[in-house]
């Protein structure tokens, strides 16, 4: 099956290297000349660096580029049997590409979007057959990460959606179905890792690098928060944050930061600026965290709680199963443990006592428990 892939920014290049590397012809197709070549040029360079290292043979290297073609006219993707969407997140734009694509695509072609917080039914309804229309959410660098949620539409066709799954498992790919909610499963449980060290940031309880060094010592994230935070970009995470927060009807569990938002105001963007929380220019240092703080496994349990919550109420409304939520939690984001594992090792009554002693102490509907734990609770019942 020949794939396309529309949009050659970072995530639609590393789409197209994933697909050329499981042996498919490619044809990536972008409106800007210069970026197709940027795509073409940044390729051979990681081919290059691939056979350096020898992680793959020239000959092995040179047909993964040799498969992918760059191409100038949406007219061109006639013959794929799958396109895979990966452009700017707005809406109004992928509909209209939808629109288009539809017009030049074998009426058995698939249609995909990579999508991480818009609605996929929404994007199907551009389409006059929108049952052949899936999320297909890859995670950043794509050829690295794993995890690959697969999100069908209300619209969409179930045994296209098995398809999908099934053609990700021969690209090598650990495929999750999630319902078409806002974030889906890792951009929805993943929110209080961010959300609730934001607030403790806030109300001074800790500095972000005594934060950072609570969560990787001793909870064993591979990055601390706020260090994740300055990696992604907080244009980027707030962005995601604010389009969930949206999408929920302003549920208080998906509350922006202020303190985040003031740096995306200042330009200070993480990594990619020079500063966030961090600095990151010549000489600059990393300020030392307090490894004696007296609430230190307090503040890990804490985040850990408001993260078993997420994930309890992602199993609770049906989002995805309780394999699949443990799955893309450790392969999306590459937390530790499960979230629903982690619940059985602290103790379901543990985790409830926990949040609902939040709940008393701020009154606020983001502590809220999930009924789910609650129910499992007094049922004496664990996750596994």
């Amino acid at each position: 099956m020949k794939i396309g892939v529309v949009g050659s920014g970072a995530m639609g290049s590393g789409i197209a290297q994933v697909a050329s590397t499981a042996g498919h012809e490619v044809l990536i197709y972008d409106n800007n000349p210069d970026a197709l070549e940027r795509s073409r040029a940044q390729l051979a360079k990681i081919m290059a660096r691939l056979v350096e290292k020898g992680r793959l043979t020239a000959e092995v290297a040179q047909a993964i580029q040799g498969r992918i073609t760059y191409i100038d006219s949406i007219f061109q993707f006639r013959d794929a049997g799958l396109v895979i969407e990966a452009i700017v997140e707005r809406l109004d734009i992928k509909k209209a590409v939808f629109e288009q694509l539809e017009d030049c695509l074998a009426d058995n072609a698939i249609l995909a979007t990579n999508t991480s917080s818009l609605a996929v039914s929404a994007i199907a309804s551009a389409c006059q057959h929108p049952e052949r229309v899936v999320g297909l959410h890859f995670f950043n660098p794509a050829p690295l990460m794993a995890l690959v949620e697969v999100v069908p539409a209300v619209q969409t066709d179930p045994a296209i959606a098995q398809k999908c799954f099934e053609l990700m498992k021969a690209w090598n790919k650990v495929p999750v179905m999630a319902k078409d909610t806002p974030g889906f499963i890792v951009n929805r449980v993943a929110r209080p890792f961010y959300g609730e060290a934001l607030r403790i940031l806030e109300e001074g309880l800790a500095d972000a690098a005594t934060i950072d060094w609570i969560m990787k010592e001793l909870g064993g994230f591979r990055m601390g928060p706020f260090t994740l935070m300055d990696y992604i970009g907080h244009d980027v995470n707030y962005k995601v944050t604010e389009t969930v927060f949206a999408a929920f009807y302003y549920d208080p569990r998906y509350k922006p930061s202020f303190t985040q938002q003031r740096l995306v105001d200042a330009g200070y963007l993480g990594r990619k600026s020079g500063r966030g929380f961090y600095q990151y220019g010549e000489g600059s240092t990393t300020p030392e965290a307090n490894q004696d703080h007296p609430q230190a496994q307090q503040l890990l349990h804490r985040i850990v709680v408001m993260l078993i919550n997420e994930a309890a109420d992602a199993l609770y409304l049906n989002v995805a199963t309780r394999d699949d939520i443990d799955l893309a939690m450790t392969k999306g984001v590459n937390y530790p443990k499960g979230l629903l594992v982690w619940a059985d090792e602290l103790g379901i009554p543990y985790v409830v006592e926990q949040l609902d002693a939040l709940h008393r102490e701020y009154l606020e509907d983001r502590y809220r428990c999930s009924p789910l734990l609650r129910k499992m609770m007094r049922d004496g019942k664990t996750f596994y």
